[in-house]
């Protein structure tokens, strides 16, 4: 039996062990090698040994600083009860309850029109996700055309995803690790000419099957589904597709044909965002009543 043969058969083996395992498990470790353009063997089969752990694996990546717009990130400011932060963590619950049901991880995020948030609604749900503890998650800005989050995280924009898809660059020199436990980051890269054959040309594929273990979640930013094709070739690559509509913008048949252009199981929920009512009366209750009692509680702690 060839090595190659053995470590694919390792790197079956350690793959059932991982989707077989309880949801709040940590992955198992993987072993990883350098990429090899045009080759399909798992980077799990790339090296002949290896006891690395994932974070060791993952140390390959540059530990960046960012100066992240706090517009558009909910989470940096301390403030864990500001409007929408109980949203995003009812969102998180509800992606948890439906993985239950369905093989979901790589989770693709579109929207039917541009400017309707669908990179805020990206950005922050990854940002709640790596909040818990031993979650990492990898935000991905496959949206080659307009890139917005290396701007909202104050990133680097490069080399990122363009520069693997024409095989540039390998897998870790396109990721940064966040300021943040938890997060990683994969930027859009150089700017291309024709975005749609880059990303149907078969290696985004190749590098979500490599990442995937070592990641709780994978979220990807996609360009809008209407205007341009992307968003649907990704979504072949993802579990699921979540939709973001604009409250009071969106029109409902370019929703509605929005939703057409991915299959009827791939769409996991919709996202209403931009709503501009006040926070219903039991949320502002139950805020009130916790920061109260915090309050008090450390009023008589100091005591």
């Amino acid at each position: 039996m060839s090595r190659i043969h053995e470590a694919l058969k390792r790197a079956e083996q350690e793959r059932a062990t991982i989707q077989g395992g309880a949801a709040q498990a940590e992955l198992a470790p993987v072993h990883v090698g350098r990429p090899v353009h045009g080759d399909a063997v798992p980077l799990a089969a790339r090296e002949e040994t290896g006891a690395g752990s994932q974070e060791a694996i993952l140390s390959r990546c540059a530990a960046m600083e960012w100066n992240p717009d706090p517009a558009a990130m909910l989470f940096t400011n301390g403030n864990d009860s500001a409007r929408g932060t109980e949203e995003y963590r009812t969102l998180r619950s509800r992606l948890y309850q439906l993985r239950e049901k369905m093989p979901l991880k790589k989770l693709l995020v579109t929207s039917a029109l541009p400017k309707e948030g669908k990179s805020f609604t990206s950005i922050n749900l990854a940002q709640v996700m790596a909040r818990q503890h031993g979650r990492r998650v990898l935000l991905i800005d496959a949206d080659l055309r307009g890139p917005r989050l290396h701007l909202m995280l104050g990133a680097m924009a490069g080399p990122g995803l363009s520069d693997y898809l024409t095989g540039k660059n390998d897998e870790f020199s396109i990721m940064q690790r966040a300021p943040v436990e938890n997060l990683f980051f994969i930027p859009s890269g150089s700017g291309i000419e024709d975005p749609s054959e880059l990303i149907g040309n078969g290696r985004l594929r190749l590098l979500l099957q490599h990442l995937d273990p070592l990641f709780e979640w994978i979220v990807i930013d996609s360009p809008p589904a209407v205007p341009v094709s992307d968003a649907s070739v990704l979504a072949t690559a993802c579990d699921g597709v979540l939709m973001v509509v604009r409250s009071n913008s969106t029109p409902a048949d370019v929703a509605q044909k929005a939703r057409r252009e991915f299959p009827a199981q791939s769409l996991v929920g919709v996202v209403l965002n931009g709503t501009q009512r006040d926070p219903a009366d039991y949320e502002r209750y139950y805020y009130e009543t916790y920061e109260k009692k915090g309050n008090r509680t450390k009023t008589q702690g100091s005591k």
